[in-house]
Parts: structure tokens; C-alpha cells; sequence
């Protein structure tokens, strides 16, 4: 088996890591990179080819992520993860789930390092003596950074009792409802606490803060849509695992919209309206 046989073997897998590590399709170059790395290594040396290739990739992601701290901080208005068509993905639920928009906020409350461990142990089953080859520190060490990374994440929002069909069919009802101003139905659909966040990087219109509750939401929906191009056109697509669409006018993608359900009703919108987190997603 040469180079490019085994990295295929694996590369599904180093795309989850890197993508779960950044929050952006800069894990395909983090990937590509971790191959040329990988391809100048002589095979016959190589006892663990899978741990190796792990070990490259998660330290590429830590490294770039330390690098990008300050960028990250001066962001303009919410950042939000560069979103991922995962119609097509070979995952189980649970793996999904650890791909959605709230699931990748939560990480970021992580250091590099503990988003490293966190995932490595708790989503890809790493055992900690990998793990501890992978960031070079000891698996004790490793354990601790685990149970630190365990008590910023909460996991309990997690719900599984709608299926992606019924999820599909409330976001239809929410887009019927936005775009004939429905109010009782909005009402209807989306949870009291509900959460809107919009992330125009300071390169397109969006709310700067988050907005919560569901009168300042449908506040908020009301007046975007009173905006809206009327050649809008709405395309259906799984995003990070949850029920979403296009906005699209013309070949330009505008805008995604994503929702997350939670006890059968809406609770929380993610909207993305910053170009250069677009341009991938053109149709």
C-alpha cells in the first residue's frame, strides 16, 4: 500500500478532527498538508500510520488556532463556525451532533489544547495514552485536561426524539410563517427562550449581539424580511447536521439559515451572512 492508499484510509476521519478543531473548511488545507507531510516519510519507519497522521493534524489545528487567537477576538459582531453540508456525511447521529453550530460554540470556550483532548477522548475514542503521544504531554495530565474541558461542556441540550424529516417540516412551517408574517405561528414554533444568532463579520448586515427571547426575535425576523431581494430563492440543505437553507440570488449565496429544535419546537437560529464564509457553498 503506498501513501496515498493509506492516507485515504483515514482522511474522512482527519477532516472531522480538523474541521471540529477550527470551525472551518481550513481543514481541507490542514488535511492537504498533514498528506504532504505525511508523504515524505519513508513507510517502512511508520509502526502506527494512523496515529501518526492524527498526531500531525491535531497539532497543525492547535498551532493554528493559537495563531489566530487575536483575529478571533478582534471579530466583528458573533462568530460563527463555517458552515459544513453534512447531508452526505457517514456519520451516526451522535457523531452529527458533535458537528452542530451549538455544539461548535461550545468548543470554543476551550482552550487549543483542551479542545484537542475533549474531542479526541470523548468524540473519536481515543484512548489517553494516544492522546498524550498526539499532544505530547502524559496521559495523567491528559486526564486532568479531559475533566476541565468536561465541566465547560454541557451536553444535556442534546435531544433525539424529532427526526431529521419532522425537524425539516418545522423549519418549513417557520419559513411559511416569516414569509407571510404569521405571527401566532411564530409564537407557535419557536421556544420562549429562543436564541438568534447572525454572523456578518463586519462584511454584511447582522446583528452584532445575539438576541434572545422569542417577541425580540420575531421582532428582529419581521424586519429582515421586509428586506428580502424578491428573486430570493430558498434551497433545503442539511448544515452541521440540522435542518437549513440557502438564500440565494442568482449564483450568490446571501445567507444560510440553521435551526436547532429542541422538546419540538425552535430554539436557537444560526445565520451566516459573511461572504468569505459563503463562497464555498455557492451553487
Amino acid at each position: 500500500m503506498n501513501h496515498a492508499e493509506l492516507f485515504l484510509q483515514y482522511r474522512s476521519l482527519l477532516f472531522g478532527i480538523a474541521y471540529r478543531m477550527l470551525g472551518s473548511l481550513d481543514a481541507e488545507d490542514i488535511v492537504q498538508d498533514t498528506f504532504l507531510q505525511f508523504q515524505k516519510l519513508d513507510l517502512a519507519t511508520i509502526v502506527n500510520p494512523r496515529g501518526l497522521l492524527i498526531t500531525i493534524v491535531t497539532r497543525r489545528c492547535i498551532d493554528l488556532l493559537k495563531s489566530a487567537r487575536v483575529q478571533r477576538e478582534q471579530y466583528v459582531g458573533t462568530w460563527l463556525p463555517e458552515p459544513l453540508p453534512t447531508g452526505d456525511l457517514l456519520e451516526t447521529i451522535s457523531q452529527k451532533e458533535t458537528l452542530s453550530m451549538a455544539f461548535m460554540l461550545m468548543l470554543e470556550t476551550l482552550t487549543p489544547v483542551e479542545r484537542a483532548v475533549f474531542l479526541l477522548r470523548d468524540v473519536f475514542d481515543l484512548d489517553y495514552a494516544e492522546i498524550a503521544d498526539t499532544i505530547d504531554k502524559s496521559p495523567q495530565n491528559c486526564r486532568q485536561i479531559a475533566h476541565r474541558a468536561r465541566i465547560n461542556i454541557d451536553r444535556k441540550q442534546t435531544r433525539y426524539e424529532m427526526s431529521m424529516e419532522q425537524k425539516v417540516r418545522l423549519l418549513q412551517q417557520f419559513l411559511v410563517a416569516c414569509n407571510g408574517r404569521d405571527l401566532d405561528s411564530l409564537i407557535r414554533l419557536l421556544a420562549a427562550d429562543c436564541k438568534f444568532y447572525s454572523d456578518g463579520g463586519g462584511k454584511a448586515t447582522a446583528a452584532l449581539k445575539p438576541i434572545f427571547g422569542c417577541d425580540r426575535v420575531i421582532s428582529f425576523l419581521s424586519n429582515v424580511m421586509k428586506q428580502l431581494p424578491p428573486d430570493l430563492q430558498v434551497i433545503a440543505i442539511e448544515l452541521n447536521g440540522e435542518p437549513s437553507v440557502i438564500l440565494q440570488t442568482g449564483n450568490l449565496v446571501a445567507q444560510t439559515l440553521t435551526v436547532r429544535i429542541r422538546d419540538g419546537k425552535i430554539a436557537e437560529i444560526y445565520a451566516i451572512r459573511n461572504p468569505d464564509k459563503l463562497d464555498r457553498l455557492s451553487l
